[in-house]
């Protein structure tokens, strides 16, 4: 059950190649002095993204990513909502359509966009009778 739980969660590793090309796109993070002089050491912006990506590939809950190793839910979503504001997906989304334009060409005088609002693929069943 561990080596099972273990192998889903590598599917979701960012690899070295493509770290290489994200790490530049992530904002810096400007280091805050406690009053008292401590606080928890900041958890690696590879292994966030991973716990990000997770949550957006299964479709579980935020607080689901506690379970998993990657990363605490909350460090995860928080640096979500950190880095959403700071555009850093808006500018991943748009280097990643000019690598793939430039490895297989895009027809950027006609496009369309689709989408569909349904369970995640990954997100597992219903936890409660009725949705709030």
């Amino acid at each position: 059950m561990k080596q099972e739980k273990e192998r889903e969660v590598q599917e979701f590793v960012i690899s070295d190649a493509l770290w290489t090309l994200i790490e530049p796109l992530v904002p810096v993070h400007e280091k805050k002095v406690h009053p008292l002089g401590c606080h928890r050491r900041r958890i690696p912006d590879r292994q966030v993204l991973n716990g990000i990506f997770y949550v957006l590939r299964t479709g579980c809950q935020w607080k689901a990513l506690d379970a998993t190793g990657i990363c605490k839910g909350s460090t995860a979503h928080s640096r979500f909502q950190e880095w959403r504001k700071a555009g850093f997906f808006a500018r991943l989304w748009q280097s990643a359509l000019g690598d793939y334009d430039e490895l297989q060409g895009l027809d950027w005088e006609w496009l369309a966009l689709d989408g569909a609002i349904t369970k995640a693929p990954l997100g597992g069943g219903k936890k409660r009778s009725q949705s709030h």
